[in-house]
C-alpha cells in the first residue's frame, strides 16, 4: 500500500447540519461553543477547497477559500470564518464543501452552553 493513498475522499462534500451555539461556559477559546469542518488531505497535491454556506431564509455565504497542503489534516472552525462574511451565531445552515483534489470532510459540533458539554462528530455526505 502506498505511504499517502492518491485519490482517497471526494471533491464535494455536504454537511446537512449546521448550527453555531450563540455562547458558552468555561474558558475561551478552548471552550468556545463552536462547529467546525475537519479536513484530510492523504494526497501529494496541496488542496484548493471552497465552502459555500446556505441558509433557511437569506442568499447563500461564500465561498470561503482554504487550501489543505499535501498529506496534511486541516481543522477550521465556522465560526472563525470572515471573508467575505461572517457567520452568525445561533442560526441553522448547511456546507457545501468543494475540493480541486480529493478530501475527507467531517463535521464536529462543541455545544458549550451548559457545563456537561455536548460534542457532536459526524462523517459529511460525500456528494
Amino acid at each position: 500500500m502506498p505511504p499517502h493513498p492518491a485519490g482517497l475522499g471526494s471533491h464535494t462534500w455536504v454537511v446537512a447540519d449546521g448550527y453555531i451555539p450563540p455562547y458558552g461556559s468555561g474558558p475561551e477559546p478552548e471552550m468556545t461553543s463552536h462547529d467546525s469542518i475537519c479536513m484530510l488531505n492523504a494526497g501529494e497535491t496541496e488542496a484548493r477547497v471552497e465552502v459555500q454556506v446556505y441558509f433557511t431564509d437569506r442568499e447563500p455565504a461564500g465561498p470561503f477559500v482554504l487550501a489543505i497542503p499535501a498529506r496534511r489534516a486541516f481543522h477550521q472552525r465556522i465560526n472563525d470564518l470572515d471573508t467575505p462574511e461572517r457567520i452568525p451565531l445561533g442560526t441553522d445552515y448547511c456546507l457545501v464543501v468543494t475540493s480541486d483534489e480529493p478530501i475527507v470532510v467531517q463535521h464536529t459540533r462543541l455545544d458549550s452552553r451548559q457545563e456537561a458539554n455536548a460534542l457532536m462528530s459526524t462523517i459529511a455526505f460525500p456528494a
